[in-house]
């Protein structure tokens, strides 16, 4: 190996070790650029911990409620993610703060319609609907809730409600039930505060599965809320041949 050749591999060396060691790290530190690092979704220590090592400052700048994240969480960052800064650039944090909480109304002797648009208004889900018979209440009116109004709680929160069928003295009329399906059938009775009784299968081709058919009492009749309508559905299946 030649005098020349091993010289020219040493100033090789030695521009490399000065370029990764001195020339670069200067050049960072003095108006170098990189790319910021996702830290939206992680806890504003290991945000802060995540921006450091990348030779950036975290500054927390904001808290904000959100139900999207635990507490502590960063919701969104300043410069965002992939975003080319230079060294020592300030990143700003919005974190979480908790959970948004919102007032649950009063919606006793309301209208099930009402009740529905209070609860959309401030940011609560209905939730299940029962009918019961009420002596003091006009029919289709809030009875009672199950989260009790004029407290805070959680956005989102399903509400469910017992909505008046009627007075209990009186006699209600049975709704007509043909040509309507099961699960359809169920919910106009519960509405008229009356309940499904005996269901029977009949089969049928020419209609679709547990479409109403038939019922007794027949529509029209007069009965006492809380009365048992039996139902007549559609069974697709073979028909047998009566010759």
């Amino acid at each position: 190996m030649s005098r020349g050749f091993q010289y020219g591999v040493g100033i090789f060396v030695a521009v490399f070790i000065l370029m990764n060691y001195a020339v670069l790290p200067w050049y960072v530190y003095h108006g170098g650029t990189l790319s910021v690092p996702e830290v939206t979704g992680r806890t504003a220590e290991d945000a802060e911990n995540i921006l450091a090592t990348a030779g950036l400052v975290g500054i927390l700048s904001d808290t904000v409620l959100d139900n999207s994240l635990p507490a502590g969480s960063v919701v969104t960052q300043n410069p965002k993610a992939n975003a080319i800064v230079k060294y020592g650039r300030h990143v700003y944090l919005t974190v979480c703060g908790g959970e948004v909480q919102v007032n649950v109304p009063q919606l006793r002797g309301r209208s099930l319609r009402e009740a529905k648009f209070a609860l959309e208004r401030n940011g609560l889900e209905l939730g299940e609907v029962e009918y019961a018979a009420s002596d003091s209440s006009p029919v289709n009116t809030v009875i009672s809730q199950t989260v009790m109004p004029i407290q805070k709680v959680k956005k989102g929160t399903v509400v469910g409600l017992t909505v008046s069928s009627g007075a209990l003295s009186s006699s209600t009329e049975v709704p007509d039930l043909t040509g309507k399906s099961l699960a359809d059938a169920e919910k106009v009775l519960a509405r008229t505060g009356l309940r499904v009784g005996i269901v029977t299968e009949q089969v049928n081709n020419d209609l679709l599965p547990n479409t109403v058919v038939d019922q007794f009492p027949k529509p029209g009749s007069s009965v006492e809320p809380g009365k048992s309508i039996d139902l007549f559905i559609v069974k697709v299946g073979k028909v047998l041949d009566e010759r």
